[in-house]
């Protein structure tokens, strides 16, 4: 769809993001627009599952610091951050971040709006824009909370210190790590999975969770209960039971509708 960002979709159902600013992939706000227009696209017509990736060395560098100025500024590449992130996190598929090498600032918060993050050994994750006398505007304030909580995500982001693959699975940050000649191996084998799995109860799952983790208890429950009725009404939800019923357990061939 454009130069900046690639999109790939693939005979097996998934859909392949990739990030294309050499030297370092930064969050310029061309690129930003184009991601935008991919996550909307992605959206209209949903593939199975979606894999966003970028370098090798470098994941994603971060907001292109030479479009920096003043608050006005800030705040129209902060609403470009938010727009385009936004959109990715909306895509109604499990979106899998695969991350190589440094994924920092914008990169970090980019890898946050997806579902779930696979981390390359070599991955660097990091939040480092107090260094810069700023704080976090692509969502980092609120996404990185939400993932490893409260306490982590100041520390991290008032130190500004990076953080290596380890310490990201192991606060929480990345759902796995792998080699890092195993990377996009492993990401499109479980995007692939799931692509082939139930993607509309996928779907509402995604939507359930999102929307009902920042509600009161009483509320997300009420979701869900809306969400579990919606789901009866799809094809998938009758294949699936008497597939079960039938043969066990994992057996079932969804078609999607």
């Amino acid at each position: 769809m454009g130069e900046l960002v690639l999109l790939e979709r693939r005979d097996d159902g998934v859909a392949v993001v990739t990030l294309n600013n050499p030297k370092v992939n930064a969050l310029s706000q061309a690129l930003l627009g184009e991601l935008f227009e991919v996550a909307t696209a992605l959206t209209a017509d949903p593939p199975g599952a979606v894999v966003i990736t970028g370098g090798e060395r470098i994941f994603a560098a971060g907001a292109d610091i030479a479009e920096f100025g003043g608050a006005d500024q800030g705040r129209a590449i902060g609403e470009g951050f938010h727009r385009a992130l936004n959109a990715v996190a909306a895509i109604p598929r499990f979106v899998i971040a695969a991350v190589s090498g440094y994924a920092l600032g914008g990169g970090c918060e980019l890898a946050l709006s997806c579902d779930y993050r696979i981390a390359a050994e070599r991955a660097v994750f990091g939040q480092p824009e107090v260094l810069l006398g700023i704080i976090p505007g692509g969502g980092g304030t609120q996404r990185l909370t939400r993932t490893v909580g409260r306490s982590r995500a100041k520390e991290l982001m008032i130190t500004g210190r990076q953080v290596r693959a380890d310490e990201a699975l192991r606060i929480g940050l990345v759902g796995e790590v792998v080699p890092n000649e195993s990377l996009h191996e492993r990401a499109l084998a479980l995007a692939t999975e799931v692509a082939a799995g139930a993607v509309l109860a996928q779907a509402l799952v995604k939507r359930a969770v999102d929307e009902g983790a920042g509600t009161p208890l009483a509320a997300g429950l009420a979701l869900e209960i809306d969400l579990f009725e919606a789901v009866f009404r799809t094809d998938d939800s009758q294949i699936g039971v008497q597939s079960f019923l039938a043969n066990g357990p994992g057996k079932a061939e969804f078609t999607g509708h």
